[in-house]
């Protein structure tokens, strides 16, 4: 007598897709809050209604691609006279161009500063 044999059904992979998603999210909701909030009765100091002022041993690039350094006009090549192996701090403009930007801190670091910083606002929004 022959015997039937029932043919082996394939296993269904999408039961493991799913424990693998649930794990990923029970990770991520534990990872997420490992970081503690900020208490609820902080209010932060509001700070847009300040006048914002650059540092006093900055370059300040203009939105019109001059730089200055202390109020009076600069070139890379004469602010770094006497100030090798410095860094240099650079203020750019909201309007400045990208390109110029490029342009003055690649000239500055060829004529020696140790490293050029963008300094930027930061606002936490």
């Amino acid at each position: 007598m022959i015997k039937y044999r029932r043919p082996k059904r394939k296993r269904d992979s999408t039961i493991a897709l799913i424990n693998v998603v649930f794990l990923m999210l029970i990770f991520f909701l534990i990872t997420g809050t490992l970081a503690p909030p900020l208490d609820p009765d902080l209010e932060l100091v509001n700070t847009s209604e300040l006048e914002g002022r650059e540092p006093p041993n900055a370059l300040v690039l203009h939105k019109d691609g001059t730089l200055t350094f202390q109020g009076i006009p600069t070139d890379p090549e004469t602010h770094m006279l006497g100030r090798r192996s410095e860094p240099v701090r650079i203020v750019p403009d909201r309007q400045a161009p990208g390109p110029r930007l490029i342009e003055v801190t690649g000239a500055l670091r060829r004529l020696g500063a140790t490293s050029v910083l963008v300094v930027t606002e930061k606002a936490l929004e």
